[in-house]
């Protein structure tokens, strides 16, 4: 298969004799994720039809945990092992605040699940594991070079992410491990960021700490449920000390709002925001999905008041068919 063709040269790779676990059975922990999407899929069109990158034992059942994007909205995933066995999955569970996503394999993986452990006990400077599907020869030893807030322009915010460098090329969904082998986070971004005072490509991971309220969910579904976020449908980036409107999903809350590309987002109601995290939690302080959110916009020079209805971002997911 084309993505076993590449590997890191030995000296980027961890060694087993620099770790305090079996690296080789680790390694097998991790699987290939790979996602067919239908055309009409609301993500269709940014995320791309068919989807590949990384997931990671993470049960005795063989429930596997990857990121999100790469399994919403899937009529077919697959899952290969190192070994080579491929198995069907299906998805359970997409998280939109914190970007997991489960899927449970319908059938025996023969894999072993991971041990999962703790980023708030990552200190920055350690080295971790990166693996991707593939064993060692897709395994990169990296450095936490910094545990800080991170907000996407698609209505996300983690108030301490991971970042590590060198950056690994196939980061989906990517497990990081500790220097004992455990699960401390999930690979979710390619980005540009400072380390040692250069701009250089890194990779954002999502902490494991955040997993185990969804799965109380999944193990409790009686339980109440909280209320989905309000989603604005508003892709807002940081630019220049300001708050930029770089599109908006088409048919969501903001376009039918009447909100532009280009827009400057000044504020919700009368609080003044400047920075992408502060933006959003301060959307989501207005009340559960389908709550109006009062925007102050500029404009060519005009200060407009707009009025979005939010919705619950689910609602324009396409769900998975129970066969």
């Amino acid at each position: 298969m084309a993505e076993q063709e590449w590997a890191f040269p030995a000296e980027m790779r961890p060694k087993p004799e620099e770790w305090r676990f079996d690296l080789d059975a680790a390694l097998d922990s991790v699987v290939l994720v790979r996602a067919e999407i239908p055309e009409d899929a609301f993500t269709a069109q940014i995320l791309g039809t068919e989807r590949i990158g990384n997931g990671v034992v993470i049960r005795d059942d063989g429930l596997v945990l990857t990121i999100g994007y790469l399994v919403t909205e899937a009529s077919t995933i697959w899952l290969t092992t190192n070994k080579g066995n491929v198995i069907g999955g299906f998805p359970i569970a997409y998280d939109q605040a914190t970007g997991f996503g489960l899927v449970q394999p319908l059938g025996k993986l023969g894999v072993d699940a991971i041990a999962r452990g703790s980023a708030s006990t990552c200190r920055v400077g350690e080295n971790v594991v990166v693996a991707s599907h593939g064993g060692r020869a897709h395994a990169l030893k990296a450095t936490v070079f910094a545990k800080r807030e991170f907000a996407g322009y698609w209505e996300y915010v983690l108030d301490e992410a991971l970042f590590t460098s060198p950056a690994h090329p196939q980061w989906s969904g990517a497990g990081l491990l500790d220097a004992n082998g455990r699960l401390i986070g999930i690979g979710s971004l390619l980005v540009q960021a400072e380390s040692d005072g250069q701009e250089a490509h890194a990779n954002m991971f999502v902490p494991i700490d955040l997993l185990d309220p969804l799965l109380d969910r999944l193990s409790a579904p009686s339980r109440a449920v909280e209320p989905a976020r309000p989603w604005l449908g508003m892709y807002t980036q940081e630019a220049d000390g300001n708050l930029v409107v770089a599109g908006t999903a088409p048919e969501g809350p903001a376009a039918r709002a009447g909100v532009q590309q280009g827009d400057l987002v000044l504020g919700v109601a009368t609080t003044r925001v400047h920075r992408l995290a502060d933006f959003f939690r301060l959307v989501w302080q207005q009340g559960p999905a389908g709550v109006e959110v009062p925007l102050s916009i500029a404009r060519e020079g005009d200060v407009l008041r707009l009025t979005v209805k939010s919705a619950d971002r689910n609602d324009f997911l396409k769900k998975p068919e129970v066969h």
